[in-house]
């Protein structure tokens, strides 16, 4: 007789050929799954999910100048989108000017450059900042990006306490998987706390940081690794913010999340349902939080870039309509879909149109949000909501006992895990073990894509004219004054938010404003992996 071949999902959990009650015989219906609303929100984190309220249909969008970017956003919101976010380009995530001689050949490539507050003004022209809710896609120089929010907001006399929205300033997860740091750890950190104390003392609506896994599962992580280390690195920043004086019910209801939705669709639904469960228990039994609040695990999901191909393009709109189906079953507060001709290009209008719409199908015509947790109570899915939480307990544990998610960073571990996952995933789809349909398996000409997606040389100079123009006429000595009293304070423990949003309002440059916290703290330098 043959041997039945051994399936298995992304994260090496086996499947049986079929689930039935004994699958799930140690579930606690009433502890671990519960109803939702209630904890610890396995099944959602409102009492009525989708039918009381829609996910935010939030489009991550950015590309050449805040002018060019500007016109996108106004017309994703008049095709129906809910929320604004924003992508910026790699000179403004690291922290230098559109004439800084590393910025050549980056600007407005990856996303929208923006050097100063004059950028801004522009970005968000005619967009109603008491009415939209916005996220920010940046990390090192969050402080400085949110600064020039802030006072965006105020010229525009749009109370702080209405602004809503969410700055991704989630450090850790740049030295694990993406590299665009600029400090050391430790003042990094600091720069986080400093957010948290000033959002929760001006921006009672906007969420001060977004503990992102997408990138780590972008760089090759499984499932589990991905919930695992991400709440390992929500649970070093909740301790910074204790550290530094702030309480777990002051700021835990303001905690959110940012993650990836892959290919393995049920994998995936289980994946967001462990990751509320875990986080509600680490949260109330760790931090002993009293407030519900605090322990619910709101996120955002964004489809997979990594699963996207530059084979058969088309094909993309079924894996992203998909991973936009998993992230709602799994009960995802806002999501945004991949476009499909992202392997090749920055979005066109029409393929951003396409991925809005797939959600707009899913939220208006399919039935998925009429009820909460519709797959609730599946032996399959509640098993593999077991196994997943399971798995990634046990990594947050050794991580914790050897010292938290600094130590994972420093020493390389995050990395080397992450590493692992990647070539076995590799392994398998060069072996045809894991068929990736147009790639390794129903192959097809590659035929050439039309009306693909281009940034032109002009939006340098374009950019660079405007920066030198902004520096000639704002006050040269104002602009001095603040940048010195800014260094000042980075060598003390004051709040570092209040002298940015003064370097902001002088049209100080972010380029300006980090080279002085660099002369201060210095640069990270990473440990190369042999």
């Amino acid at each position: 007789m043959k041997k039945e071949k051994k399936i298995s999902t992304a994260s090496e959990i086996e499947i049986e050929e079929l689930y039935t009650p004994d699958s799930i015989a140690d579930l606690d219906y009433s502890q671990d799954l519960g109803y939702p609303g209630e904890y610890p929100f396995t099944r959602g984190i409102y009492k009525n999910m989708y039918r009381g309220r829609l996910w935010t249909m939030r489009q991550y969008a950015g590309f050449g100048t805040a002018k060019e970017t500007n016109k996108r956003y106004r017309y994703l919101l008049e095709q129906g989108q809910t929320g604004l976010s924003v992508a910026f380009d790699l000179p403004t995530q690291i922290g230098y000017d559109s004439d800084h001689p590393l910025s050549e050949g980056e600007v407005g490539k990856t996303g929208v450059a923006i050097d100063t507050l004059g950028d801004m003004e522009i970005l968000f022209k005619e967009i109603p900042l008491d009415k939209v809710s916005v996220s920010m896609t940046i990390n090192a120089t969050a402080s400085v990006l949110l600064a020039m929010y802030v006072v965006l907001a105020k010229r525009n006399n749009v109370p702080l306490d209405l602004l809503s929205g969410t700055i991704q300033n989630d450090i850790l997860k740049e030295y694990i998987a993406r590299g665009t740091f600029i400090f050391p750890p430790k003042p990094s950190m600091r720069l986080i706390t400093d957010i948290f104390k000033y959002a929760k003392e001006n921006l009672p609506k906007w969420n001060p940081i977004s503990i992102s896994g997408y990138h780590i599962r972008e760089a090759g992580s499984t499932a589990v690794q991905e919930i695992a280390f991400t709440l390992s690195n929500g649970i070093a920043y909740v301790k910074a913010a204790i550290q530094a004086g702030l309480d777990i019910d002051e700021f835990g209801k303001r905690l959110s999340f940012f993650l990836n939705s892959h290919n393995n669709f049920f994998e995936e639904i289980a994946k967001f349902r462990a990751a509320r469960r875990l986080w509600a228990k680490i949260i109330r039994e760790e931090f002993k939080a009293k407030d519900p609040d605090s322990a619910k695990f709101r996120f955002h999901t964004q489809t997979a870039g990594c699963t996207l191909t530059a084979q058969q393009p088309e094909n993309n709109v079924i894996r992203v309509t998909l991973q936009a189906l998993a992230s709602v079953l799994g009960g995802t507060q806002s999501l945004h879909t991949n476009s499909r001709d992202e392997a090749l290009s920055l979005p066109s209008q029409e393929s951003a149109e396409i991925a809005l719409r797939t959600q707009q199908i899913i939220a208006y015509e399919s039935g998925v949000p009429d009820t909460a947790d519709p797959l609730g109570g599946s032996y399959y899915v509640e098993y593999l909501t077991n196994e997943i939480e399971k798995r990634a307990q046990k990594y947050i544990d050794f991580i914790e006992e050897k010292g938290g998610a600094l130590w994972a960073v420093e020493s390389g571990y995050y990395q080397k895990e992450i590493q692992k996952s990647a070539y076995e995933y590799q392994k398998q789809i060069e072996s045809k073990e894991r068929i990736i349909v147009g790639v390794n398996r129903f192959e097809t000409e590659r035929k050439e894509i039309k009306n693909v997606f281009k940034i032109s040389p002009k939006v340098a100079q374009e950019q660079i004219k405007r920066l030198k123009a902004v520096r000639k006429k704002r006050d040269k000595e104002k602009v001095k004054d603040c940048l010195e009293n800014l260094k000042k304070k980075a060598l003390t423990d004051e709040n570092l938010m209040y002298p940015i949003v003064e370097c902001v309002e002088s049209y100080a440059s972010l380029g300006e404003i980090c080279e002085v916290l660099r002369s201060v703290w210095g640069e990270y330098k990473e440990n190369v992996l042999v």
